[in-house]
């Protein structure tokens, strides 16, 4: 499908370098000489000024790479330098291929701590996918002194330290500006620390044959805005607001009015063709005036809701809900409606008090509200955000959007998806209640649970994208909302 990308991990990654080396011939060599080759493309393009070269080799195949690229660079006149650790010469054959031939073309080796990493632009070809651990002490001294530096870092394949399948970085890890992956994209450079380490991503698939890719299942897969016009489709002439999806907002307990009419706003504007707005009497008056188009009702008691609930399409449940006792009430009851749901807040905080299957339901926790579902500590989550979101979907048979840097959707027997868009800007209260409303208007327009989680989680980055440049510090949430109405009529 256009729009989306497939991502592989570093099981993945190591069999499509295998079978290439095969359908080229048998000689590894032949890839590591590509590897190289698009790497000094890929740095004199983006710095053509650079003089002075200085590559950070590892042990194994990365630092062949890195040998590669060192030899280009001074068959192009640069001043060149390799250098790494003592004892940490090229141990592979392919790289002691690779840093033979650069020896012989009259290259120079130097060693660390004795040299550093200096240079117009530092190029890290320490371990690629190599490393799944905190790097050592001397490793980790010689990583600092990267980062360290002024110059620009290019990491060939991942940034030495970055775990590629987790996207963490479990100890010392070089702060690339720019990341070239070689052959396919590793699917943890696209949420978590990933996202402040790897700096520009580029891909070369190093001419490989399409048939090492038969068969190979990807990691997960990337959302970008090409998507949208898969599942936004255009609405038929003769169609009228009942086919646009009733949405029931529930919501804003005294003194969390705003909440809830962020939701109401966000599905009004993603093409919800009635909304009603289910709160606190205190809060009609100002979502009215704020929103004369929402159907506001007062909720004060379990029987006001019950027919609310049996006109709905689709649920949004918990923007300002509370866990006091009206929150527990309208929480119960929106749970046995037997509707589609989009719980977020303290719909999720309840949920993991009293925790249940909820088939079908889209359940979009932060990473705090996702520790809660599991029980376990938020640090964890975020250690392993693809194991966490697939967690709570198993646990809950429900679809999870779990927000946050490179957010993640998963669903039971679905490949998960990342979210290819977003930004800081959007780290402020009421982002999560308007992602909600997104989410429940495309459910109410008839979307599967799992495509219009996807598609809301989509359009709410994208939106926030946009309305970040003028500046993501002091990005509000109601900013989006012009946005998210264009980005919902894809072209």
């Amino acid at each position: 499908m256009h729009g989306i990308t497939a991502l592989f991990d570093t099981r993945a990654a190591r069999e499509l370098d295998a079978r290439a080396t095969v359908l080229l011939g048998g000689d590894g060599y032949v890839l590591m000489q590509r590897a190289g080759q698009a790497a000094w493309r890929a740095l004199l393009q983006r710095w053509p000024q650079a003089l002075r070269i200085c590559v950070v080799c590892g042990p194994g195949n990365n630092g062949g790479d890195g040998y590669v690229l060192a030899r280009l660079a001074q068959q192009s006149r640069r001043e060149v330098r390799v250098l790494h650790l003592a004892g940490h010469g090229p141990r592979t054959p392919l790289a002691q291929r690779a840093c033979t031939e650069y020896v012989a073309a009259g290259g120079r080796i130097e060693l660390f701590p004795e040299a550093q990493p200096q240079g117009d632009v530092i190029v890290d070809a320490l371990f690629g996918i190599g490393l799944v651990r905190a790097p050592d002490a001397e490793v980790s001294a010689l990583i600092e002194a990267i980062n360290h530096q002024a110059s620009p870092v290019f990491a060939l394949d991942v940034p030495s330290g970055l775990d590629a399948d987790l996207g963490t970085a479990p100890g010392a890890c070089v702060d690339a500006d720019a990341t070239l992956q070689f052959i396919a994209p590793h699917v943890g450079l696209h949420t978590g620390d990933a996202l402040e380490l790897v700096g520009e991503r580029g891909i070369d698939e190093l001419d490989v044959p399409p048939d090492a890719f038969v068969s190979l299942a990807p990691a997960a897969q990337l959302l970008r805005e090409d998507v949208l016009a898969q599942w936004l489709l255009p609405r038929r002439l003769n169609t009228h607001k009942g086919e646009s999806g009733r949405v029931l907002c529930i919501g804003g307990d005294h003194g969390h009015g705003g909440a809830i009419l962020l939701c109401a706003e966000a599905a009004l504007r993603c093409g919800a063709g009635l909304l009603t707005a289910a709160t606190r009497a205190a809060h009609v008056p100002v979502l009215l005036s704020r929103r004369p188009e929402a159907m506001a009702s007062a909720v004060e008691s379990g029987e006001d809701l019950v027919p609310l609930l049996a006109n709905a399409d689709a649920i949004a449940l918990g923007p300002g809900l509370g866990q006091g006792d009206w929150g527990r009430a309208v929480f119960h009851l929106a749970l046995d409606a037997g509707k589609p749901l989009v719980l977020d807040a303290d719909a999720l905080n309840l949920l993991a008090q009293s925790p249940r299957e909820l088939p079908g339901a889209i359940l979009t926790p932060h990473p705090g509200e996702a520790a809660r579902l599991l029980g376990i500590a938020t640090g964890e989550v975020q250690r392993d955000r693809f194991s966490a979101a697939r967690a709570i979907a198993d646990r809950y048979n429900a679809i999870v959007v779990l927000k946050g840097a490179g957010s993640i959707v998963a669903a039971r027997g679905e490949p998960l998806r990342v979210i290819g868009a977003g930004n800081p800007g959007m780290a402020v209260g009421g982002m999560g209640d308007v992602l909600t409303g997104v989410i429940a208007a495309l459910r109410g327009q008839g979307l599967a649970a799992f495509d219009a989680a996807s598609a809301g989680a989509l359009l709410h980055s994208l939106a926030g994208d946009i309305a970040a440049e003028d500046g993501e510090r002091g990005l509000l949430p109601s900013d989006l909302m012009p946005h998210l109405r264009k980005l919902s009529n894809p072209a």
